[in-house]
């Protein structure tokens, strides 16, 4: 059954001033799609956004694994000098389910708002094949420079939210050069895009009170498949990019890794999402008990 959605036709739809750029920098969903689950854990982290050195947002995230389903919630807005330009503020969040040992995309749902204009997006995944989506209000028709989103480009993708979770399996120690080695396919309700990472070195970060130890650094590659111009500016830009960099650090105990920072340069100067914040638990694990033990 096709993907329900408000269109007629599954064109993506660009908003606002370099989006990709910009989209990149807030949410920083930039890492691969989750693989097995793990015990249940929760991170409450807090990020802030800072282009050449200058503030420009902040955010937070927090995320729950649980034995059979999973939650993620990030908010952000714009500050300082940049509000005086453009103020912008969003929330996402996703739920799936724990299915075998996997955590399997479901509900996600983005609303950005921007100089008091509103945009609202639900999408619904199931199978890793996107059923529903939509967004509100609707966006106008697509010129015909855009290259168009097709129903085949909705089968094995997953959410941008679920994107950021990489569970590393086996024994060994999680935060290693081969969380790198892996490919994400992401639809995010207007693009189709692959992010490709790969190696390229281990770090040590401190935090006050928070986390301290290895994180692993990838380089990250942008390759636009549907929902875009070809002859954008900005786009161009993301894809010819070889410095992007994703640091990976652990949920506490568990084999979960998330973005710590992301960092895009641009000719004008490096923007970077630094975690301020990342305090990971471990949730104790709730076991049935028959009755009368």
């Amino acid at each position: 059954m096709p993907p329900r959605h408000h269109r007629k036709d599954l064109i993506a739809v660009e908003t606002g001033p370099m989006p990709p750029i910009r989209s990149a920098l807030l949410s920083a969903a930039l890492v691969l799609a989750p693989q097995f689950a793990c015990a249940q854990a929760k991170l409450d982290a807090r990020f802030v956004v800072t282009f050449a050195g200058v503030t420009i947002g902040k955010g937070a995230w927090v995320i729950e694994i649980a034995d059979d389903q999973y939650t993620a919630a990030a908010s952000g807005g714009t500050t300082g000098l940049l509000r005086v330009f453009a103020s912008g503020a969003g929330t996402s969040a996703v739920r799936g389910a724990v299915v075998n040992g996997r955590l399997v995309p479901g509900n996600y749902a983005a609303t950005i708002t921007q100089d008091d204009e509103t945009d609202t997006l639900r999408m619904l995944i199931a199978g890793g094949n996107v059923k529903e989506f939509s967004i509100t209000p609707q966006p106008p028709p697509p010129g015909p420079d855009r290259i168009p989103v097709t129903e085949a480009h909705l089968r094995g993708v997953t959410d941008p939210m679920s994107a950021s979770l990489l569970r590393m399996p086996g024994n060994g120690d999680p935060v290693s050069p081969e969380a790198c080695g892996r490919k994400v396919s992401i639809f995010d309700g207007r693009m189709r895009y692959d992010l490709q990472l790969a190696y390229k070195r281990m770090e040590r970060v401190k935090l006050d009170k928070s986390y301290e130890g290895p994180v692993v650094v990838c380089a990250v590659y942008f390759r636009p498949i549907a929902g875009y111009r070809p002859e954008r500016a900005a786009l161009k830009y993301l894809i010819a990019q070889r410095d992007m960099e994703v640091a990976l650090a652990p949920i506490g105990a568990s084999r979960v890794l998330v973005p710590f920072w992301f960092k895009l340069p641009t000719p004008i100067g490096t923007g970077v999402m630094q975690a301020t914040q990342f305090i990971a638990s471990q949730q104790p694990s709730v076991t049935p008990t028959k009755l009368g033990q």
